[in-house]
């Protein structure tokens, strides 16, 4: 735990400080939700809203909505935000990317949304399609920046390819990108040919900081991953959302526990722990969720406990965990998306390269060492774009 740190402000934190001139007076599409908060945890809505240098016009939720009732995939529809009398345009309903007309009448876009630090969590692809809706419209886009909760360090996994690209992975990035959301909006900005945004910056903040090192409050980034906890094991896990097997959705622990009625918990746990992966402990259990995969079954599986969480590669973990299951005695392990591509897993994971060496009997050593040369050649391209140190 770090000691004597200045305070860590988030962009929306220094906005209401000092204002800003893109901002101020301007009519303003606000693409945000619940997550977007103060360090004294007042709604970026509430707070633009009251103050009278900024005129909030509209407002632009992403998956999960502006107040975040929404459920993963649900479809949200417009609204009227009962707050402020503001109208809510969806961008996870009839549109993902707002249409001329929705962005009609604005000055500038505000994108303030907590990112997770995984390249398949929406709200990436959200800010990739409300930049490139305004860039033709001559809309300035100034994205308010946000701590990296996992940490700016340690970009991991396979680099997605332009193939298998979708709403679960907009941009050719790893998995685990270890960027903050206002890096990421320069890197696509750069590699798109899109206008720059305007980024206002953190304070306080460093890479190698975690959520809980910043004295910022959580606010559960999404509605499935209520603890920090969750939302490091959702880098290890988020591609069982492509199998057969529960991700640990409708359990109190989502993301940290994976299983499935014919799983042998106590086998699986035996066989990762005796590879010693670092900064992890694998736990047999048994749980029942009660919404999701396995509604209302008894399953087994197995929980992550993160032992040291700067040595923990969640990516190469969740390889070596799907690598294990699909060796266990009588597995049924399955891709839900059938045998012979596994599409949805290789949106996830980047590539179709899992399904297929696991096909061809390659180790998780060697599945892991595939991704390498991109990686590194990614990591060095994308320090360009670092704000912090």
């Amino acid at each position: 735990m770090k000691i004597d740190r200045q305070p860590t402000l988030t962009g929306l934190d220094v906005l209401v400080r000092d204002g800003h001139p893109l901002i101020d007076s301007q009519r303003i599409g606000l693409v945000t939700n619940y997550t977007a908060v103060t360090r004294e945890l007042e709604s970026i809505i509430d707070v633009l809203h009251a103050d009278e240098r900024f005129h909030l016009a509209r407002l632009f939720g992403p998956e999960h909505g502006v107040r975040g009732a929404a459920q993963a995939g649900d479809h949200v529809g417009d609204e009227i935000d009962a707050a402020t009398g503001l109208p809510v345009v969806s961008l996870y309903g009839e549109h993902r990317m707002p249409t001329p007309e929705q962005l009609g009448g604005l000055d500038v876009l505000v994108y303030d949304l907590q990112d997770a630090g995984a390249r398949h969590y929406t709200y990436i692809s959200t800010l990739e399609h409300v930049m490139k809706a305004a860039a033709p419209l001559d809309i300035p886009v100034v994205v308010l920046d946000r701590p990296n909760p996992i940490t700016g360090l340690n970009a991991e996994g396979k680099v997605l390819e332009p193939e298998f690209i979708s709403f679960v992975g907009i941009h050719p990035m790893p998995t685990r990108h270890g960027l903050t959301i206002g890096e990421l909006a320069l890197m696509i900005a750069s590699d798109t040919g899109l206008p720059m945004p305007t980024v206002i910056r953190c304070e306080g903040w460093d890479r190698e900081t975690w959520w809980d090192d910043t004295g910022l409050p959580f606010v559960y980034p999404s509605p499935n991953l209520p603890s920090l906890d969750s939302v490091l094991a959702y880098t290890a896990t988020c591609i069982f959302e492509a199998t057969n097997l529960s991700e640990g959705r409708g359990t109190t622990k989502p993301f940290e526990m994976i299983g499935a009625p014919w799983l042998d918990g106590a086998a699986l746990a035996t066989e990762l722990n005796a590879r010693k992966l670092p900064g992890v402990k694998f736990r047999p259990v048994s749980f029942t969720p009660w919404f999701s995969k396995h509604t209302g079954t008894v399953c087994g599986g197995v929980q992550l406990h993160v032992t040291d969480r700067d040595a923990f590669r969640p990516v190469s973990t969740g390889v070596y965990m799907v690598h294990a299951i699909s060796h266990l005695p009588s597995n049924e392990f399955t891709w839900l998306d059938g045998p012979a591509l596994g599409m949805s897993h290789a949106r996830l994971y980047g590539s179709a390269e899992l399904h297929s060496m696991l096909a061809d009997g390659a180790t998780a050593e060697e599945i892991i060492a595939s991704w390498q040369p991109d990686l590194d050649i990614w990591i060095d391209r994308s320090k360009e774009f670092w704000l912090y140190e």
